[in-house]
């Protein structure tokens, strides 16, 4: 089948140029026609269909720079793929190539030292199994099956963030094929201010195929508190909350999630799919003193259920997998909160009810501890100071009902913003419709024109650009 691929209004014919790429790879070039190329092309959010030229199931970091000094030579639109799981579908690309990190999942733990290296393919599930052999872990999400690229990169937030802080705060070192195809090794001796715009940056500095993370004692076993209560209690649930997480050690990392109750047999069948607040929260110590950090919230009255006890700490990543699975559409957006004020908390039982799937949910996210202890200006990722996050997450599976889910998103945030501090998530990044605005405000002014600089240097051209781009700065 013809190859084509239309690059600034011109229409570029790579049939010959794709069968020279492919014949100096160690890993397969996959192209429109070819019997699995829709099944490789899919990605994990369903809103987010891309039609790529070319997939490259890269091997090798050598397959990468080949990769990516095809695409920068002939000025092709170069897309990224890790996990997959960008909300936003960045690791797809209508018509141009993509990097497919996926067969690139080994991982290698030096317990000595307490270091993990592994491919930019892997997930969080290659990455936790793996270290967890040693009773090592490193910060990562609240979903296993993440790729560890994204979520590094912008930042990382999960059942660690208050005793070890951000999932970038704990990258030491990378290797990355930047837009000249070159491979760089990154750490605070070669090259630490690309380790800092690495630190919660974005993929706007190259193909980071390597990360090196420092692990800390976790686990095998943490305790979680799962408690689940029913709607109508919604008010007196969440200010009971919020006066439990005034005054917490740092070992506790807790999610309020408002949504509907999950139908299966951990549930009373008759509350399945009524509207709910399900108080989540990890105690990473010792089991001795763990269960009493979290019995506050266990000690609500009348819960619809409590699941809590001691669980695997691989068991706990996995938590929220089922919730989350490929194909499901999604449309993420996000405000960090100064508190959980009466009027925050009235607004979010309002949306609460209002959701038009009943798969949405309103997550209010505990931060402080480790994670804001980084002073702004130590990483790309900015401020740390607001207590809370307010993840506005909609799921839905009807493509009928996109501009419904995408339109009740954007106005949640519209109801919020007066009550946050301005600033976004950028791992929930909606579909990128804010640009420079919001990397402004999530990055600071101070921290965006260090990374324009860095652009600059390690990416003139942008070549990098399907994500929350940086422009390189060209004054």
């Amino acid at each position: 089948m013809s190859v084509m691929t239309t690059v600034t209004g011109e229409t570029v014919r790579l049939d010959g140029e794709l069968d020279g790429l492919a014949d100096h790879l160690a890993g397969r070039l996959i192209r429109e026609g070819e019997s699995d190329y829709d099944q490789v092309r899919t990605l994990w959010n369903g809103m987010t269909r891309r039609r790529p030229a070319a997939i490259v199931r890269c091997a090798t970091t050598d397959d990468v720079s080949a990769v990516v000094r095809f695409a920068a030579e002939r000025d092709l639109l170069l897309a990224v793929r890790g996990g997959g799981h960008n909300v936003a579908g960045t690791a797809g690309v209508d018509g141009g190539i993509v990097v497919d990190l996926s067969d690139m999942n080994a991982v290698e733990v030096d317990p000595a030292v307490r270091r993990a290296r592994a491919d930019g393919g892997a997930t969080f599930a290659d990455l936790d199994a793996a270290t967890q052999e040693h009773g090592l872990a490193t910060p990562g999400g609240v979903v296993s099956q993440t790729g560890i690229g994204g979520l590094t990169l912008s930042g990382g937030i999960g059942w660690l963030r208050r005793k070890h802080g951000l999932t970038c705060d704990n990258l030491v070192a990378a290797t990355l094929v930047a837009a000249d195809g070159t491979v760089r090794r990154v750490d605070e001796q070669s090259d630490p201010d690309l380790l800092w715009g690495l630190r919660g940056g974005g993929g706007n500095f190259g193909v980071v195929t390597e990360f090196t993370y420092q692990l800390h004692a976790v686990g095998p076993e943490v305790f979680a508190a799962i408690v689940v209560h029913d709607a109508e209690r919604a008010e007196e649930v969440l200010r009971a909350y919020r006066d439990w997480t005034a005054d917490l050690p740092d070992e506790v990392s807790s999610i309020v999630e408002c949504g509907s109750v999950p139908a299966g047999e951990d549930f009373p069948r008759e509350h399945w799919g009524e509207p709910c607040v399900i108080l989540a929260a990890c105690a990473a110590t010792d089991p001795a003193s763990a269960e009493a950090l979290v019995q506050p919230l266990r000690d609500l009255d009348d819960p619809i259920a409590d699941l809590s006890g001691p669980v695997p700490y691989v068991e706990l990543q996995q938590l929220f997998d089922a919730d989350y699975p490929d194909g499901r559409r999604y449309y993420w957006r996000s405000l960090h909160l100064p508190g959980l004020s009466d009027e925050v908390i009235g607004r979010t039982i309002e949306w609460l009810h209002s959701r038009p799937s009943p798969l949405t949910t309103l997550d209010l996210w505990h931060h402080g501890g480790a994670m804001s202890r980084v002073a702004p200006d130590a990483t790309a990722y900015g401020d740390r100071s607001a207590p809370f996050l307010l993840g506005i997450e909609a799921n839905w599976t009807d493509p009928a009902d996109d501009d419904t889910n995408v339109a009740w998103t954007r106005a949640c945030v519209g109801a919020f913003e007066r009550l946050s501090t301005g600033r976004e998530y950028l791992n929930f990044p909606g579909f990128l419709e804010d640009g420079e605005q919001t990397l402004r405000a999530a990055h600071g002014e101070a921290n965006y024109a260090r990374l324009r600089e860095l652009k600059r240097r390690l990416d003139p051209d942008n070549l990098f650009r399907l994500h929350q781009n940086i422009m390189p700065d060209r004054d």
